[in-house]
Formats: structure tokens, sequence, C-alpha cells
């Protein structure tokens, strides 16, 4: 596709199939930051792969220190039970949390259920209410955020908002936030022989359907401890 362009210069993988026998070899077994680091680097590219941080898009009229929590993904395979995230939304407003639920148009059915279940108000709905610009600058100035393995766990990573991110099938080794950032909390790292392309069935994957609302409000708990400690370190 890329070469279909007719690109003056095709900075690429290694591709004998696709016309591209240049470039270096690809390897399967690698974080997704690393490898297109490590792809600028081959062509003399500086890219630092510890960079993650993105800059505070401006206010968006969204509400500022909301716990975002977002039960979908277009991988069905990848989302938590809705249940779960139900329970979860339940105890983190009984907390004292402003909770919100976001997703896609397409998810605003999941997302509205999610809210019934644990007895939220029909406006704690965002899902299909924001565009990309609104739900970057909520995720932004986010108290918090519960997600699974999707683009708004990214983002919380690029802004540094605190994080716990549901994994399954594929490993954080491969999409997960750095290790060494006690703010982003991660669960259900899968068994490596689990590590494989999402089941074609409905449901979520095992590795996460193994995952409790208590070991989830753990991970809340010493994702927002973390975000204590740095603020008293910087103060």
């Amino acid at each position: 596709a890329l070469a279909a362009t007719r690109p003056g210069r095709l900075l690429a993988y290694r591709n004998a199939e696709a016309g591209h026998p240049g470039g270096p070899a690809w390897d399967d077994d690698e974080h997704e930051v690393r490898r297109w680091c490590r792809l600028l680097h081959a062509y003399g590219l500086p890219a630092d792969p510890a960079d993650l941080a993105l800059r505070r898009p401006p206010a968006a009229g969204v509400p500022a220190g909301a716990t975002v929590l977002h039960p979908g993904s277009k991988v069905p395979a990848k989302r938590w039970p809705a249940g779960r995230f139900a329970a979860l939304a339940r105890t983190l407003a009984a907390r004292g949390h402003r909770v919100v639920l976001t997703g896609s148009a397409d998810e605003r059915e999941l997302a509205a259920r999610v809210a019934t279940a644990a007895g939220l108000p029909p406006a704690a709905v965002l899902a299909g209410r924001t565009g990309l610009a609104e739900l970057a600058a909520l995720v932004a100035d986010a108290r918090l955020v519960v997600s699974g393995d999707t683009g708004v766990a990214h983002l919380a990573t690029g802004y540094g908002t605190a994080s716990v991110v549901l994994f399954g099938p594929v490993p954080p080794a491969h999409w997960g936030p750095p290790p060494d950032r006690p703010r982003h909390r991660v669960l259900g790292v899968p068994h490596p022989e689990r590590d494989c392309a999402a089941p074609g069935g409905v449901g979520s994957h095992p590795t996460l359907a193994a995952i409790g609302v208590d070991e989830v409000l753990a991970a809340v708990d010493e994702a927002e401890r973390a975000v204590r400690v740095s603020g008293a370190i910087a103060a």
C-alpha cells in the first residue's frame, strides 16, 4: 500500500514479498514503541522509546477530574465483562469518584448498560458523545482511567494520567505502558502460550475473565498512591 503511493523514499522493514528487500528484519516479539523507534534508528533518524509524552490538549468542555471507565473495544475478546465494570463503577462512585463511561457510538448501548447497573445517571454516559479532541482532553484531565488494551489506555500513558489496563489476549510486553511507571498498573498478563490473536467467539478472553473486581480496585489504589507519592516528591 505504501509502495503504491510511489514515495521518493520508503522506510520500512524488510519484506521481499512486498518488493522491499532492504531495511531491518521484523521481530514479532517486540514492544510496538521499540519496534517503530528501531525502524527509525535503522535509517539514521532519532527516536527515543521512553519519550511517550503527549502535548496536553486545550480544554474541550468535558468534566475535569473524572474517573474514566472504558468498557468497550473493537475486539470483543479484549472486553472485561460488563457486569464487573458496573460493580467497579458502583464502588468507585461510592468512594467519591466522579465516574464517566466512554466509548464509540457503537458502544453507547454497552456503556449505558454498565451505567444503569452501577446506578449512575444517564449524564455519566459519554460514549458516542465525544470526538477525538474531547476524549483526549477528558483523559488528560482525568483522575483515573480503567480500560482494556485499547487507545484510551495509550492516551493515559501519554498524558501521565493514572491508569489500570486490563490485558488479554495480547500481553503488555507488546502494547503495555512502561513497567517502570507505577501510576500505570497492568493486570491480566497472559501466559505465553495464550499470547495469540483474539479467539473468534464472543465474550472476554480467559485472561480477562480471570480478573476480579477486588483485584482491579487494589490496582486503582496502587496507581493513585503512586500519583500522591510523585506529587509529594515534586513538592
